[in-house]
């Protein structure tokens, strides 16, 4: 007999046929919630869900059978972990099947900002270039023998940082502890970093510690040459001291993967033409979606053989 598993949010629909094939699976749910639960649910021994959504004591406890919390992204803030340690319930994620793919999105939302992409394709589009002897853009600083920092040096930090060398940047980081092993400068405060830094990327793992760290203070740090990156998660980030920062040109420019109550941005940031937005896809390159697949599925069948876990997380 199939083991029955529980999907929360919509999954990608070649996942759903693998996992159709060896499991008996309920869901997507229309919300995170006990009442949204689908028949059958009771016998679920395996939840599907995200770091972004809510696993809370409720909907834990309204699983009796539930022995593995599986996250399909890197995130898992959203998992009452307290409670599932208490259940004895297993925890596992992505680990860094979607790094590079992040990485790589990060480098292009820097250059977004930082040269002005966006603008200079609206400029064009607008019909305003006329040739450089009657309209241009402004000159901007480039990236080469700039100074990035880079705020959490983890899977995906540490894989912006190489891809930033390339371009001739200084790397600088802080992170909760050091990390000897890599050529790259520690700062043992972020607002250190960000006084050092020309630019500021945020890869830091979502939690209560860092909600709002990007504050108004760090921000003014940056200064107004700054351009603040955001791939992570959007509750790092004080959406309103940003928008204040980009209106008031406290700093240059800033480029958002991610947002605090997504899929909400805020209008104040919509209107801006110092800040490039693009909607979570810093993850969505089809390598790094067959790799979480293969990842979660990996994970599952070793749950139910009895196995290690492939990327478990400690509770």
């Amino acid at each position: 007999m199939k083991p029955t598993i529980l999907m929360a949010p919509r999954m990608p629909a070649r996942l759903v046929e693998r996992l159709q094939e060896r499991y008996v699976l309920l869901g997507p749910m229309e919300r995170s919630t006990p009442d949204a639960l689908p028949e059958g649910a009771e016998a679920a021994q395996a939840l599907l869900t995200m770091g972004s959504l809510k696993t809370d004591a409720a909907l834990i406890d309204a699983l009796p059978k539930l022995g593995l919390i599986s996250c399909y992204g890197t995130g898992i803030e959203g998992v009452d972990r307290a409670c599932a340690k208490a259940r004895g319930i297993r925890l596992c994620n992505a680990a860094d099947a979607n790094a590079t793919s992040v990485a790589e999105f990060a480098m292009g939302l820097l250059l977004a900002s930082a040269r002005q992409i966006g603008a200079a394709e609206r400029f064009v589009r607008a019909g305003r270039w006329q040739g450089n002897s009657i309209e241009r853009m402004a000159n901007v600083p480039g990236l080469a023998g700039r100074k990035l920092g880079i705020y959490g040096l983890g899977a995906i930090g540490a894989r912006i940082a190489s891809r930033a060398a390339a371009f001739d940047m200084t790397i600088g980081y802080h992170n909760r502890s050091q990390r000897p092993e890599l050529p790259y400068l520690y700062h043992d405060s972020l607002l250190g970093l960000a006084s050092w830094a020309d630019m500021l990327i945020v890869a830091v793992r979502a939690s209560i510690e860092t909600r709002h760290a990007i504050n108004a203070q760090v921000l003014r740090a940056l200064g107004p040459e700054g351009h603040l990156i955001n791939i992570s998660r959007g509750i790092a980030v004080d959406e309103e001291a940003l928008c204040e920062a980009l209106e008031t040109k406290l700093i240059a420019g800033a480029a958002l993967d991610v947002y605090e109550h997504e899929p909400q941005v805020p209008d104040r940031l919509k209107v801006l033409e110092n800040v490039v937005l693009t909607p979570h896809i810093a993850a969505n390159a089809e390598s790094a979606q067959l790799a979480q697949q293969d990842l979660l599925v990996g994970n599952l069948e070793a749950y139910f053989a009895g196995k290690p876990l492939l990327s478990p997380v400690a509770l």
